[in-house]
């Protein structure tokens, strides 16, 4: 697989060599960018290019408002070249009309990034200045419709075609090992030999997706844990003291946590293709799994909870659990999907909830977030084409017999809390 990334990776990054970049040029960004989109050229183009992203690399935030609002502005759609393409095309309808009605359409920011996009190592400064852009489009929803066109050809640029999906051992390259600690946003890790608990073992995997162009930077991952019997602590898990078992023994596979790597590629979907392609090369190599679970935070809860006035005092060791199972089945956000974003995901990629468990997170931040419980999410491969299509349409809520009993009673605490 490494051999394959790397070939990969020199088709994407192997460009011509430019010369010193023009850091002097006395232009003005703004007459750099509509250069670049004017030249046909490739070496003045990645010069050009070049130029920019140095520019950018060196600006503060207020420069780079403006260079975002710039590119919102001068480089959005024309509206009566719109209306003049649609209707040449309306009357003649033909690939000749068609294709000025895209181009049309299309931004002109659009081509500028990609022009950007051409020269070397420039997707990871992208997706650096899309984190850049998310930043400032919550104060500024005018550019919101730039950070749409970014997200649209990264959508492209990193479908799963173009992913390679590489395990993490604790013989990777130290640079890599790095970035998983740094990376790791569920569950942190404190320390090099934790790290070494979580790969080396034989009950251990982790699996991450990389791009060819950014070959040392993982844009999410997967730590699993190979055990007997579904886990309902996170605790036991990953106890310092907990006796390893063959990977040949282990029954079920639990993924325990799922990190995305880069802020720039959010809403770029990854999670639904690496946990299946996870779970089907385990089953390849261990036949003796028979489940795949999660053993996931409920981040929402406490706060959804605050929200319905239901003191946090009155939460406890015996309803912890069945308030969680109702909030997971029941909480919604504004489009009806459920509240919680965890679940959102995996109900998304076709799981269903199995199983909630009390006490089984009771870090500072699993007690902040949902008093300490957890859920299992179970991927039944032979359900989670059907789960998905019903989640997709209906936003149906795939979850088992024992949790949709546990939520009613956790209506009921509700129901009494409220008339109390």
């Amino acid at each position: 697989m490494t051999m394959l990334a790397d070939l990969l990776s020199t088709v994407f990054e192997r460009r011509l060599r430019l010369p010193g970049a023009t850091a002097d040029d006395p232009r003005s960004t703004e007459t750099l960018a509509a250069a670049l989109i004017g030249t046909d050229g490739e070496i003045s183009g990645q010069q050009l290019g070049r130029t920019i992203l140095d520019r950018y690399s060196k600006m503060d935030s207020t420069g780079k408002h403006a260079f975002f609002s710039h590119l919102a502005n001068a480089m959005d759609v024309d509206p009566d070249r719109i209306r003049s393409a649609l209707n040449a095309w309306e009357q003649k309808p033909g690939g000749e009309t068609y294709k000025m009605f895209t181009r049309a359409a299309e931004p002109a920011r659009q081509e500028f990034i990609r022009r950007l996009n051409r020269v070397p190592q420039a997707t990871g400064q992208l997706v650096a200045m899309r984190a850049d852009l998310l930043q400032l489009t919550g104060s500024d929803p005018a550019l919101a419709a730039l950070d749409f066109d970014f997200q649209h050809l990264f959508s492209s640029w990193f479908n799963r075609g173009f992913l390679v999906l590489r395990p993490i051992s604790w013989e990777s390259p130290a640079h890599i090992l790095d970035r998983i600690i740094a990376y790791e946003a569920v569950h942190a890790i404190d320390s090099w030999d934790d790290l070494r608990r979580r790969l080396e073992p034989a009950d251990r995997r982790c699996f991450a997706f990389f791009h060819p162009a950014m070959a040392d930077e993982p844009l999410i991952f997967v730590e699993v844990a190979l055990t007997q019997g579904i886990p309902s602590s996170v605790q036991d898990l990953l106890s310092e003291d907990r006796d390893a078992i063959a990977a040949e023994d282990a029954d079920t596979a639990v993924f325990y946590s799922i990190s995305n790597c880069q802020a720039g590629l959010a809403n770029i979907s990854f999670g639904n293709s690496l946990i299946k392609q996870v779970a089907t090369d385990l089953s390849l190599e261990l036949p003796s799994l028979k489940q795949y679970v999660t053993l996931s935070p409920i981040p929402g809860m406490n706060s959804w909870l605050d929200e319905q006035r239901f003191p946090q005092s009155r939460i406890t060791a015996e309803n912890a659990a069945t308030l969680a199972a109702y909030y997971l089945t029941e909480a919604k956000n504004a489009k009806g999907r459920p509240r919680d974003p965890v679940a959102r995901f995996h109900l998304g990629n076709g799981a269903m909830i199995h199983r909630v468990h009390a006490g089984a997170d009771l870090s500072a931040k699993g007690l902040g977030q949902s008093h300490g419980v957890m859920v299992n999410y179970l991927y039944d491969l032979a359900k989670v084409a059907q789960n998905h299509e019903s989640f997709a349409n209906s936003g149906r809520v795939a979850a088992s017999a024992e949790i949709r009993s546990a939520s009613a009673l956790g209506k009921k605490v509700i129901l009494e809390e409220a008339v109390s």
